[in-house]
């Protein structure tokens, strides 16, 4: 009962947050016809308005996104297309990502500098993980189990890391920029803002599910090697 009770909260801590943002983002996705245009047609026209320099907007099959690297603010097909309220909160959390890559936001080019680096380790990491056995093998003499734990488990701790500078990342795009910028544009009205806020606030929370779960595998890979 207390293993099943475990797995049910560990299960709900990981997957809980990730469900929570797809239900917010679903629940605010109908079309409405009276706003002026559609995620993407906003996404432009706030380039032009804050003057965003060398800064495109395009469809995207991999997520929306701003690709800080190419100045590239790439939203989903269903987003670029749409003029539902999630739609449009999109477009300017992602537009807000532009406005901090031009203001110099020193996070955003951490964070754009770590993420190649962060990626590369982590794939190691797992490789040195599964090729340890194979390892012993061939110079038979099994990897010390402090090596190990050290070149294993740095992947999934620098992700961590990753994913604890996004936060603060993610709720000054949504709440610093997005929200400000379209309340003083109207380009929602007051009667929609509090559905808006809920969008921004799924839209900064989309990497704590992923962050969760580095945790689960981190806790896991701890338990197995420590097994050895």
């Amino acid at each position: 009962m207390v293993i099943a009770l475990g797995t049910f909260i560990v299960l709900a801590l990981i997957f809980g947050p990730s469900l929570w943002v797809k239900l917010v983002m679903w629940r605010y996705s109908s079309e409405k016809p009276e706003m002026p245009g559609t995620g993407g047609e906003l996404a432009k026209h706030l380039v032009e308005r804050f003057s965003l320099k060398d800064v495109d907007v395009e469809v995207t099959e991999q997520g929306d996104h701003y690709d800080p690297i190419e100045k590239k603010v790439r939203l989903s097909q269903e987003h670029y297309e749409s003029k539902s309220l999630t739609a449009i909160a999109i477009a300017a959390h992602e537009v807000g990502h532009a406005i901090q890559d031009q203001q110099g936001d020193k996070r955003l080019a951490t964070r754009t500098k770590m993420v190649p680096i962060v990626d590369k380790v982590a794939r190691w990491s797992v490789a040195i993980i599964y090729l340890s056995p194979i390892i012993g093998i061939i110079t038979r003499h099994p990897m010390p189990f402090s090596l190990l734990l050290i070149l294993g488990l740095s992947g999934f701790i620098a992700r961590m890391m990753i994913h604890a500078l996004t936060l603060p990342i993610e709720f000054d795009a949504s709440f610093s920029k997005a929200l400000p910028l379209l309340r003083e544009g109207n380009y929602v009205s007051q009667s929609n803002e509090k559905a808006v806020s809920s969008i921004l606030r799924a839209a900064a929370l989309t990497y704590v599910s992923a962050a969760l779960a580095d945790i689960l595998n981190l806790s896991r890979w701890i338990v197995i090697l420590s097994r050895r």
